[in-house]
């Protein structure tokens, strides 16, 4: 098993082209083209650990405040799930229930899974390792679902004076996990899953020269 790295070729991320590594730009899009993503697993690391930390405020302080007659009750994101299901609604709270805990929280642990494959991966695990991180991509666009059902109330709702409905500080917090997330798997680079199960070059010239001298 071997890389296009070693053997001097790249991939183009916007169009999937490959080409040479001399190459800075793709000879099909224009994209700029590079080996590999630099400092991806550091800045990876950073945004995962900076939307844990979020992540706590997020599901503790209120997400949104629902005021009738001059009062109002401040929501988290499981208490508007609760309040959801008293009222009969359990598919929506299954939905918000999925796409603003369970989501957030298996890309959290998910990129911290991949990330751990490339500093020691195993090449039987290579294709789930890719299998997951297409998987966390492909989830990430539901990720705002919530912010956008806050969104559309807020603007939708018109009581005057009678009722008002305003995103609470959790809303800010979970946003900023959503858009965190997003960027960690944007700058982690998949291809680094490949490098980590490659053995050494050395390696190989000494398995070779081994095997050279066994035959004489």
């Amino acid at each position: 098993m071997t890389t296009g790295k070693r053997l001097g070729l790249q991939q183009c991320l916007e169009c999937h082209e490959v080409c040479h590594c001399d190459l800075r730009h793709c000879p099909r899009c224009g994209a700029t083209v590079y080996i590999r993503r630099r400092n991806s697993i550091q800045r990876t690391w950073a945004l995962l650990i900076t939307a844990a930390i979020l992540f706590i405020p997020a599901n503790l302080l209120p997400i949104m405040t629902v005021s009738q007659f001059g009062k109002g009750t401040p929501d988290t994101i499981m208490s508007g799930v609760i309040e959801l299901m008293r009222h009969d609604m359990v598919p929506i709270a299954l939905l918000v229930f999925t796409a603003s805990i369970l989501v957030p929280m298996f890309k959290l642990i998910g990129m911290v899974i991949l990330l751990l494959a490339v500093r020691k991966g195993k090449p039987a695990q290579i294709r789930r390792h890719i299998q997951l991180y297409r998987f966390i991509e492909w989830i990430g666009r539901w990720s705002m679902l919530d912010i956008f059902m806050i969104s559309i109330l807020v603007a939708l709702v018109s009581f005057g004076r009678l009722g008002t409905i305003e995103a609470g500080p959790g809303a800010v917090a979970f946003s900023s996990v959503v858009v965190l997330t997003m960027l960690a798997a944007i700058s982690f680079d998949p291809r680094l899953l490949w490098d980590a199960i490659e053995p050494p070059a050395h390696s190989k010239l000494s398995q070779a020269a081994v095997s050279t001298t066994d035959d004489k």
